[in-house]
């Protein structure tokens, strides 16, 4: 990736440079710590439940809290702050905000950054975490499958924001409430905590919940995010007409709210359902649905039967 190219001075009047500089040592440094710090407690998931045995509060609190984060990022981050697919009243936007921060997948104006320079540059030279930049033989693959995993986030190259996200830096409430990130990162790990030591009147409850509840349910929600960008950008169905290599994974479905059915996404980004198929299930497009009828979302953008039309893959050859 030509970096010098992305970060260049832009000529007057045109557009802002790809690129914001680099970060700064302290912020690379937390990054490894929240990256790496939920990995390492999901590879001890296994053998802690198998010594400590797992209780139904932890069951519980871990998937309340997995539930409404990943939430936050699927139907607030993605489908609502990046792409639009429908209009939000204040309160929900809010919420949705700070739902998408729980996740620990960085604040809202950066995530929403990073992820239209993705769809700006999908699968190409400028694409912060194709897969398909390193070759296609089996060495290459393994490099873009490990970069487009986990590899992108420890690259000191910021996204521009000004350049990307700019009606979110001039949203004085959804600016704040990404500025106040690193509370929501304390929220997400000590909440949990909180209620399983109050319920169980012990410490003992209250470090359990925290590792379920607050570090492995956060591991496991990164790598469910993050195959998203690796494995459903290398192998899945295409039944859409894509200018990239998105496609279908229907195995992580569930997990991902709907956002494995990732080859309509990139056909149609602002569409407010990705699994349009029969049998698709996508949780995000119903709780979207439930906004609408509650008046709290509107002018959501569903698929319909032309829209679908004009997205259809031609025959394969």
């Amino acid at each position: 990736m030509t970096t010098s190219v992305m970060s260049e001075a832009p000529a007057r009047g045109g557009p802002k440079p790809i690129l914001d500089g680099k970060r700064p040592t302290g912020e690379s440094l937390l990054v490894h710590v929240f990256v790496i710090t939920p990995l390492l407690a999901l590879v001890a998931a296994v053998p802690l439940a198998w010594g400590w045995g797992l209780s139904w509060l932890d069951v519980g609190l871990a998937t309340a809290m997995y539930v409404i984060s990943i939430l936050g990022v699927t139907v607030g981050y993605h489908r609502y702050f990046t792409h639009r697919a429908f209009s939000a009243k204040q309160p929900l936007r809010n919420g949705l905000a700070i739902a998408g921060s729980l996740a620990l997948q960085g604040d809202v104006v950066t995530w929403v950054a990073d992820h239209r320079r993705h769809h700006a540059f999908s699968d190409k030279e400028g694409d912060p975490h194709s897969p398909w930049l390193d070759g296609t033989g089996p060495i290459g693959l393994a490099k873009g499958f490990l970069h487009a995993h986990t590899g992108w986030l420890f690259g000191k190259n910021r996204t521009n924001v000004d350049r990307f996200a700019p009606d979110l830096v001039a949203d004085a409430a959804i600016a704040r409430i990404g500025r106040l990130f690193p509370l929501w990162t304390v929220v997400s790990l000590v909440a949990p905590a909180l209620v399983g030591g109050l319920v169980t009147w012990s410490w003992w409850g209250a470090v359990t919940a925290l590792f379920w509840a607050g570090l492995v349910r956060v591991g496991l929600a990164l790598h469910v995010t993050w195959s998203i960008n690796s494995i459903c950008h290398m192998i899945g169905e295409r039944p859409f007409a894509a200018r990239d290599h998105s496609a279908n994974f229907w195995p992580l479905a569930i997990l991902s709210m709907g956002e494995s059915w990732h080859n309509l996404h990139h056909a149609d980004p602002t569409c407010a359902r990705h699994g349009v198929q029969r049998g698709q299930i996508d949780i995000s497009a119903r709780v979207i649905w439930l906004f609408e009828k509650l008046g709290w979302a509107y002018n959501v953008r569903w698929p319909t039967p032309q829209r679908l039309a004009r997205i259809e893959a031609g025959p394969r050859t």
